[in-house]
């Protein structure tokens, strides 16, 4: 283990996955302090790799949505030389590309078909949810004999130059950070999971713009805008709505600067989470879904999901109780 000096962790799904792995990388740099780390991201999560000081190399999966070429991102990888490559999203062309690449510790499942190319195997079953995604991937780590630690919020860093031009942002929108308490809503999902509806979000909003000096952001992603300006025009009051304006890293500071996050399980509630603010989050009970793989990973969130469990009725979680917590959460922001 001592002769690792080239690591590689690869994860090319969506936001919420990219910010669940980020510990795998702060956990190698405890183990190998002076090993080069690269990790492979797909374009649109490039930036919260980049916004790491333990990552030194973000090598694009893909081009304007479009994979890099199987022979050239191959040549990328094996050009590196890396030791090891730990696959927290694996499929079956990037364990190829592993192999090919020549690297010679390759980190996986151990249930999948394409499992032959990896020679360091690790046994679980994830859609079985017995544990939390960043503990998955933790696990990873523990195959190869590195000694992990418990992962605490915040761990993705807020630029201070960032952090000051998006508070020139909002400040254009009336909104002053150091006096409003400011709660993000964020209604939609990008079809990850199932959602609480946009009405709930509404009869919600209506009852936290009653509460003085609390501004509400909406945000939305990509595909989102329609719904983003639906829920701003029912709630009316103390309300903005952001959709597909900030960048990524900037959302990052956004929330940094929130109060609270309320949302359904996507990839903005995780940077939420990641970043140390609190959060209300809407899970089913489906086990895939579920908020014991897919939750808040902070002891400063509150969880919500179906009442008439098994049938998973999402409108079944009451907006009165959600409001109650909303309500719990920014009293202690206002004691503290």
């Amino acid at each position: 283990m001592s002769k690792i000096r080239r690591i590689l962790v690869v994860r090319t799904d969506r936001i919420g996955d990219v910010v669940l792995t980020l510990p795998m990388v702060d956990v190698l740099r405890m183990n190998y302090p002076d090993a080069y780390i690269a990790m492979i991201v797909r374009e649109y999560t490039a930036d919260l790799a980049r916004n790491s000081d333990n990552i030194d190399e973000v090598i694009l999966y893909d081009r304007n949505g479009k994979l890099i070429p199987f022979f050239e991102i191959l040549d990328i990888i094996r050009r590196r030389k890396f030791d090891v490559v730990f696959l927290a999203f694996p499929r079956m062309r990037l364990a190829i590309l592993m192999w090919l690449a020549g690297i010679p510790n390759r980190v996986g499942t151990g249930y999948r078909l394409y499992s032959i190319f990896f020679n360091k195997r690790v046994f679980e079953h994830r859609k079985h949810a017995v544990k939390h995604e960043l503990e998955y991937n933790l696990n990873l780590l523990k195959a190869f004999g590195c000694t992990t630690v418990k992962i605490e919020a915040p761990w993705i860093n807020v630029p201070h130059d960032t952090t000051e031009k998006v508070k020139q942002k909002l400040s254009g929108y009336g909104i002053d950070t150091s006096s409003d308490s400011l709660v993000i809503i964020h209604p939609g999902s990008g079809g990850s999971s199932c959602n609480w509806r946009i009405e709930n979000f509404s009869r919600l909003g209506k009852l936290i713009s009653g509460i003085s000096n609390t501004k509400i952001i909406i945000t939305g992603g990509k595909g989102e805008e329609q719904l983003v300006r639906k829920l701003q025009n029912e709630i009316a009051d103390n309300v903005v709505s952001i959709a597909n304006e900030f960048s990524l890293v900037e959302f990052v500071a956004l929330a940094k600067l929130a109060d609270l996050f309320i949302g359904n399980s996507t990839g903005p509630l995780h940077i939420a989470a990641a970043v140390g603010i609190p959060v209300i989050g809407f899970y089913p009970h489906i086990v895939p879904m579920s908020a014991k793989r897919w939750g808040p990973y902070t002891d400063k969130s509150v969880v919500f999901t179906p009442v008439n469990k098994p049938y998973d009725c999402m409108d079944t979680i009451s907006v009165e109780d959600v409001f109650e917590s909303v309500k719990e959460i920014l009293k202690r922001k206002i004691k503290c």
